[in-house]
């Protein structure tokens, strides 16, 4: 089933909607819809966008939609336009991902034989007999005299005010020159290439080096400790580690030269380690020096590979044992990626493209996907709290950006320390805001068009590291509603099922996707039967993509996540969403974070505790317990009261700042820590602990 045409809503009431149950029966809870939105794309700007130019192009020449995306009469005009578009794009995906080629003008070294072999998943085979290379397309910008000039990197880090560049003809001699250094030292397609490094230019440049080769990127950020680092590289075993001294954030320098050096002595693979020197120190002994593999005034080879040829690997949080080893291809991401940012973002080479991430979260190779459509990339490298929690939106405003991305957590960590940045801060170039990582709850919608600015395109999106993109995001055409995704994006056949299969609107179900994206995984590594892969995906709904997130899609086609469904919380037969309870709880000054379970007792009975990490100098009193409950019986429902608050020192969150929920739900349900978490994958291990001393606690 297609993505429908959204109906008209009425004004006023919540419609009341079921929730998938037992499968058997179905219990109702009310989904309050805006009847107006937060903001309106202006019309000419709307019809300016890449995605309506490519619509009336892909009418003319593939049997797309004819009715134009924009200028829409009406808000619901517009959306039932879009809901065409992407009926067709999910409907026809052999004219869509030929569309998208086109478009963009792929080049592709020898032609595909067909777009979509087998459509089945897992292992839908993509563009059969199609070379290209995805460094190629990243570098296509320099190719024009008129870039030479041009910002390709901006960066900044915590102790410079302002941004270093690197230009486009910089850039791609950067990249020429280590890829002939990589080829010089035995790097051949296939080999495995990791990196122990930030979020600079060096990063950027070493990927684009590694993918215009043939060889396999990955990358771990240099908070990983080294047991983290060795989960990841050795499964995989590089031949080449690029590695810093150490970096900059929170205001200290953080040494790596200890960790750097177990690293080498655990991963035999190594044959080449390139030392980056962040912090000034010499290279250890038989490193390469950074400088020394740039230095060369060459232009890049781009090997030719297979559309499904390795551009990557990837790696789940690994909370629960070994981080799985994600294979991503080099066509399937170039075609990904240029549809987001060249569609969904509307990024142009006149954009200034910049997103908060580290090296080890799936939003830094997003990042760099800016490139492909010649757009200037901005990096950062430090804290976005430091000196003050306004960092970030400082770096935005002295950088230039015009398209922002950052997580839910920050913006209300922005909204509770009081900040005002579009009062404070010229960030008069940002025109959309981009925000991933957990669901933004609607104070943080409200908070950015109170406090940032009144005209910005808020684009939350909701994907994951498995497609290292968005099944759901932004549309640059569409209005922007309160708590509210915009709509799924374009070749994404996003549906909401409950236990059965079945469809549903207006109501929670499970994020499934119907048809393969081409950025679906090839694989995971070391995974030759393709078990772990399909017991992680398929196993609930066969033959369908199974994300393992609660989600409702509106009447009016937009979406709402509500958090992971493996720690959905379920009373007298009620499915609920975590992220509902967060947005209420959190919404009040003396609640820094908080994270809820609900547990089946022995005895048939469910406990549901919520745990808060107080404010500096909040109390946990009788008052502010009052308070939670009967915020969260008014804004929600009773079911959603929880049966303890309990105030913790504070909450584990894996290596990328996610808040952890699955693992303190098995601690407390029995598990012994050491079998209900990775130890490597918690950025907080003493945080966990507190959880099994209660579990005890309760069971004696």
């Amino acid at each position: 089933m297609a993505w429908s045409a959204p109906t008209a809503q009425p004004d006023g009431p919540a419609t009341s909607t079921p929730v998938p149950t037992t499968g058997r029966e179905t219990t109702t809870v009310s989904t309050p819809l805006q009847d107006q939105p937060l903001w309106r794309p202006n019309p000419a700007r709307a019809a300016a966008t890449s995605l309506v130019a490519f619509q009336a192009w892909a009418a003319e020449h593939h049997g797309a939609p004819a009715a134009p995306l924009a200028p829409a009469d009406d808000d619901q005009q517009a959306a039932e336009r879009y809901a065409a578009l992407h009926a067709w794009s999910t409907e026809d995906l052999g004219r869509f991902w030929t569309a998208v080629t086109q478009w963009f003008d792929v080049r592709f070294s020898e032609a595909p034989e067909t777009v979509l072999a087998d459509p089945a998943m897992p292992g839908a085979r993509w563009f059969p007999g199609a070379r290209l290379n995805y460094a190629e397309q990243a570098l296509r910008a320099a190719d024009d005299p008129a870039n030479a000039d041009r910002p390709a990197i901006l960066h900044l880090d915590e102790t410079t005010e302002q941004p270093a560049v690197l230009t486009w003809s910089e850039l791609r001699r950067q990249v020429g020159s280590l890829a002939a250094a990589l080829r010089a030292r035995g790097v051949r397609p296939g080999d495995r290439v990791s990196a122990y490094l930030p979020n600079v230019p060096q990063a950027a440049v070493a990927l684009l080096a590694t993918a215009a080769v043939g060889a396999i990127w990955t990358s771990c950020a240099p908070d990983f400790g080294a047991r983290s680092v060795l989960d990841r590289l050795q499964q995989i075993e590089p031949t080449v580690l690029f590695a810093v001294d150490g970096y900059h954030y929170g205001g200290k320098d953080h040494d790596r030269t200890d960790v750097v050096a177990e690293l080498r002595r655990e991963l035999p693979s190594l044959h080449t380690v390139v030392h980056v020197p962040l912090l000034g120190a010499p290279a250890p002994e038989g490193a390469l020096q950074w400088e020394d593999l740039i230095a060369d005034d060459t232009a890049p080879v781009f090997e030719p590979v297979p559309f499904d040829h390795p551009l990557w690997v990837l790696y789940s949080s690994g909370t629960t044992g070994l981080p799985k080893a994600i294979v991503q291809s080099q066509g399937g991401i170039l075609l990904e990626h240029l549809k987001q940012v060249g569609l969904h973002l509307d990024l142009t080479p006149q954009d200034r493209f910049l997103w908060y991430t580290s090296t080890g979260w799936m939003m830094w190779n997003f990042l760099l996907g800016g490139l492909l459509v010649g757009a200037t990339i901005v990096t950062y490298d430090g804290s976005p709290g430091h000196p003050d929690t306004g960092a970030l939106w400082s770096v935005a405003a002295r950088t230039g950006a015009t398209v922002l991305g950052t997580s839910a957590a920050y913006v209300i960590a922005s909204r509770k320390a009081g900040l005002h940045p579009g009062r404070d801060l010229d960030l008069s170039a940002v025109r959309c805001i981009g925000t991933t990582g957990s669901p933004l709850p609607p104070d943080g919608f409200r908070w950015i068009y109170d406090e940032v600015k009144e005209d910005v395109w808020l684009a939350s999106v909701s994907g994951g590291t498995d497609v290292c993109s968005c099944f759901v995001g932004g549309v640059p055409t569409l209005p922007v509603y309160l708590g509210e995704i915009q709509a799924p994006c374009l070749g994404a056949a996003v549906e909401s099922w409950d236990v059965q299969g079945h469809p549903l609107t207006d109501a929670v179900g499970e994020l499934v996707v119907t048809k393969p994206l081409p950025s679906m995984p090839t694989g995971f590594w070391n995974d030759p039967e393709g078990t772990r892969y399909h017991d992680s995906y398929f196993d609930v709904y066969p033959g369908t993509w199974r994300h393992g997130d609660w989600i409702t899609v509106t009447s009016r086609g937009t979406v709402v996540i509500h958090g992971r469904s493996d720690s959905t919380l379920n009373r007298q037969g009620v499915r609920m969403g975590s992220s509902d309870i967060y947005e209420v709880v959190e919404r009040l000054p003396e609640i820094a974070e908080s994270l809820v379970i609900g547990l089946e007792e022995p005895d048939g009975g469910y406990w549901m505790p919520l745990f808060v990490v107080l404010a500096p100098g909040a109390e946990l009193d009788d008052d502010l317990i009052g308070r939670i409950r009967t915020s969260l019986r008014t804004e929600l429902s009773p079911r959603h009261v929880p049966d303890e608050v309990i105030t913790v020192r504070g909450l584990p969150h894996t290596l990328t700042g996610k808040r952890i929920e699955v693992p303190v739900k098995r601690i407390l349900s029995g598990t012994p820590l050491e079998q209900a978490v990775n130890p490597g994958s918690v950025d907080n291990i003493d945080h966990l602990r507190f959880f099994a001393q209660l579990r005890r606690d309760r069971q004696s």
